[in-house]
This record gives C-alpha cells, sequence and structure tokens, in this order.
C-alpha cells in the first residue's frame, strides 16, 4: 500500500513533442483528497503561476502532496515538487523534486538542456552534480501533466495513445496514456463527462500494470483530472477532485 500511495501521489503529477501551453490560465488550484477506502490518506494540490526563467516566459508550478489522518501515523509522506515550464513549448527548464516518504528521503533538482538533449542532475543530499544524456523533448512529472491537458480534442479521441519520456528522480520512464473511453462521473460538484484514461509505464518500478490505475479527465479543453483510482489486492486507492480556481474554461457539471 505504501508503494501504490506514493505512486497515486505522483499520478496526480504526472500526466514527445512540443506543446503550447495555450489551456493553462496563470493562478490555476486543484486540490485533491485521497482515500483509502473510508479513509481519509491524504491530500495533493497543484498551484500555477506565470512568471519568466532565463528571460522566457514560463509557467512556475508547484506540486504538494501529503498523506493524512490514520495513513500518516503509520507512513508519512510530504512530497514537494517545483517546476519551470517554458510556456511556447511545453518542455520543462528546471525540475524539483524534494520528497519524505517513510524513512525515505530524496531532494534533486534537474537543468535541462533541450537544444542538445542532456540534463544537469544535482543530488542535494550528496552535493554531486553530473551530466546526463536523454531523449528528444524530455518532460519531467508537472509539465508531463500540463502537456497532455493542451492537448487538442484529434490528440485524446477514444482509442489514441499517446506516448512521452518522463524524468523521474534520476533515471528516464517510456510512459504513454490510452483513452478508452467515456464515462459521466458523479462529484461533489455533481455529475461531469469526463475522458477514460488508462496509464501505464512501459518498464520501470515506480507504476506497475497490475495496481490496475484509471484516470478520468474533464471531457472539454481543461482535461482537468477528476477522480484517479488504483486497484489493490485488499480495496482501492482513490483521488478525487476537491476544490478547484481558476480554470481558463468553464467546468460543466
Amino acid at each position: 500500500m505504501k508503494k501504490i500511495l506514493s505512486a497515486l501521489i505522483i499520478l496526480i503529477f504526472s500526466f514527445g513533442n512540443a506543446q503550447k501551453l495555450d489551456n493553462i490560465k496563470s493562478g490555476e488550484v486543484l486540490n485533491y483528497r485521497i482515500h483509502y477506502g473510508l479513509l481519509n490518506a491524504g491530500t495533493a494540490t497543484l498551484t500555477t503561476l506565470m512568471t519568466t526563467y532565463k528571460g522566457k516566459p514560463h509557467f512556475y508550478v508547484k506540486g504538494y502532496g501529503k498523506t493524512t489522518g490514520a495513513v500518516r501515523a503509520f507512513f508519512k509522506v510530504e512530497d514537494h515538487y517545483e517546476s519551470f515550464i517554458n510556456y511556447n513549448t511545453g518542455l520543462p527548464s528546471y525540475y524539483v523534486r524534494n520528497v519524505q516518504e517513510g524513512g525515505y528521503t530524496q531532494h534533486f533538482q534537474t537543468v535541462f538542456n533541450h537544444d542538445n538533449s542532456s540534463l544537469i542532475l544535482t543530488d542535494k543530499e550528496k552535493n554531486t552534480s553530473q551530466i546526463i544524456k536523454t531523449t528528444r523533448d524530455v518532460q519531467d512529472m508537472l509539465s508531463a501533466f500540463y502537456y497532455l491537458r493542451s492537448l487538442d480534442a484529434s490528440s485524446l479521441r477514444v482509442g489514441s495513445v499517446k506516448k512521452l519520456n518522463v524524468w523521474i528522480d534520476d533515471e528516464l520512464f517510456p510512459f504513454q496514456i490510452k483513452v478508452v473511453g467515456t464515462e459521466n462521473v458523479k462529484t461533489k460538484f455533481g455529475t461531469i463527462n469526463c475522458l477514460k484514461i488508462v496509464p501505464q509505464v512501459m518498464s520501470g518500478r515506480v507504476f506497475k500494470d497490475r495496481e490496475g490505475v484509471t484516470l478520468w479527465v474533464s471531457n472539454d479543453k481543461n482535461y482537468v483530472p477528476i477522480a484517479i483510482k488504483a486497484e489493490l489486492a485488499v480495496g482501492s486507492l482513490k483521488a478525487s477532485l476537491e476544490s478547484y480556481k481558476n480554470v481558463k474554461y468553464p467546468l460543466k457539471f
């Protein structure tokens, strides 16, 4: 359960090609509640602000996830993420992952150079840096989320598959999403029509097919994640939209 709870928080942040971020509005805030059965297991928040990075327009995105209540008593999670995402390309320029998950801690900072498909990875805990070659148009966990949300409707038709490479921790993960259908989803705000999406990492240790993760995003230009569900051997974990503000287009509940 511990591993899957961490993965679920990551999935909220993680939804390649360059893509202008026209569908995102500065000042947007998305809050999620994570449940394990009837228990409140955690929360996750995403905030977005337009700024500049090295003289170019960027979205500064912050993600924060934590366990709460009884779950926090035996497994404390405090995950902080930051990303500067180029507004015109949708690609990350600078990324921070600073996490505490149980007794495990990690603090990485990544500077991307998309011109030569490389990055500089700094381990703040070990005080080391290294240059790493990557693939073209690599995303981080936050920028991947906004890349997905900036696609047009023709790219997210039922049956379509989108592939991208996501930088997680200190390695690259081939990642894909498949749109398997549409579904009306009940929420605290009312019922909303959603695209039903199955995310899958084709290799790696963070996500596994057997975890049975399904993602529902609003079937509109916002593509806001409304709910995420991870099937477990016993029960399931679910994240649901708790509150939102400053989305670019009205959500039609």
